[in-house]
């Protein structure tokens, strides 16, 4: 395998955090030249020790600041802070991957540079195709650029694929684990705490995506995310409950023939083949242990249950902006909620009065799809200082 020098946004979170595991294990075909995060900067700076890379970014400079005094011995190493930074660490010249696993909407910049730049992307950030997903992947085709998919479902699809005549392709099976509350009866969401929520009975993700995954949203943006990504109508798209979590997805063909991607709810597995696409790695992970198991279960969401699934469907299919507000609008009720600003139930209310106000703008421009952003982040708000 070729050695790969890569740049990895968003490296204290937790998918950053298995990159430079994976990393880590396999020196010989991975240098570390740029690390980057928002405001992690004690753990930010043991990764900058352990891999030595050029260059270093954080949110801003108060933070700049913090990580020059935990490392005054600097040697080589570059520290900036902002949007800039972020731009300069995708776009750096001694990078041929660009890791894209900054938490939100900060993303989409950055990732957008980084294919300008003709960088490999290696995409955990799905906002970045949710809010211009067909800005980003016209751009890769121009730039003949990989998109390669980190999210388990979507590394999932992709291998289900490979090998497959595109115009064969039927339908794209999304599994859901249907997240901590899904035997939780509706009346009892109103007394859902973050802490209940942030207890994800199969996963181990970051805040923001264990909320989204309690309402299913997370769900939603992989379908959006899926349309882009695979080029297929949302209309093609199922999503199917697995409680399980051993079915990553699959893919149906005309045939009826269904092909899945299993394994155990690890994300190391998808991350380690974007990174090494297209050998894999021994990395050593376990195969589910099928006996022990017993059996696979599958169900169709409850969409009154989980009315987020229901509206990021409506946003797919609304495109232009609408998709863009549906996940500016998560983000600040799901900070919200976290805040213990807002109850559980607040969340589908605030994204869907949001997006009631917005009159989409179609096939936007980045500016439009940015100042969209902007106003439904503004109006969630709004919403959100109603209820407290």
């Amino acid at each position: 395998m070729k050695k790969k020098s890569l740049s990895v946004l968003g490296s204290t979170g937790s998918i950053g955090r298995n990159v430079l595991k994976i990393a880590g294990m396999f020196p010989d075909f991975f240098d570390v030249r740029v690390l980057t995060a928002k405001d992690n900067v004690k753990l930010l700076a043991d990764q900058i020790k352990m891999f030595k890379p050029e260059l270093a970014v954080v949110f801003d400079k108060e933070r700049e600041n913090q990580l020059k005094q935990i490392l005054p011995d600097k040697h080589n190493l570059e520290i900036l802070n902002g949007e800039s930074g972020y731009i300069k660490a995708a776009e750096h010249e001694s990078v041929n991957m660009v890791i894209a696993a900054m938490m939100g909407a900060a993303g989409l910049k950055p990732t957008l540079a980084a294919i300008d730049a003709g960088k490999q992307i290696g995409l955990a950030n799905k906002e970045t195709l949710v809010m211009a997903g067909g800005l980003v992947m016209k751009k890769a085709r121009q730039k003949n650029i990989d998109i390669l998919p980190i999210d388990s479902e979507h590394s999932a699809i992709f291998q289900c694929m490979l090998g497959h005549r595109r115009e064969d392709l039927d339908k794209i099976l999304l599994t859901a684990s249907g997240g901590p509350f899904l035997n939780t009866p509706k009346k009892d969401f109103a007394n859902i705490t973050p802490e209940r929520a942030l207890k994800h009975p199969n996963w181990s993700m970051g805040r923001k995506i264990s909320i989204d995954s309690a309402t299913l949203m997370n769900k939603g943006l992989e379908v959006i995310e899926a349309k882009h990504l695979f080029g297929i109508s949302q209309d093609r798209i199922q999503v199917v409950v697995h409680p399980q979590s051993i079915i990553h997805s699959m893919v149906s063909y005309r045939d009826g023939s269904v092909i899945a991607q299993l394994g155990v709810p690890d994300m190391k597995g998808a991350i380690a083949y974007a990174m090494s696409y297209p050998e894999r790695l021994p990395i050593n992970q376990p195969v589910p242990d099928f006996a022990g198991i017993g059996s696979l279960t599958f169900q169709d969401p409850d969409m009154d249950k989980f009315p987020c699934l229901a509206m990021a469907f409506q946003a797919c299919k609304t495109g232009g902006t609408m998709p863009a507000v549906l996940n500016a609008a998560n983000e600040i009720a799901v900070e919200a909620f976290l805040n213990k600003d807002i109850s559980f139930l607040h969340i589908p209310e605030i994204i869907q009065k949001t997006m009631e106000k917005h009159e989409p703008v179609q096939n936007p421009d980045i500016t439009a799809i940015i100042q969209a952003d902007q106003w439904a982040r503004e109006n969630a708000g709004e919403f959100i200082q109603k209820i407290k």
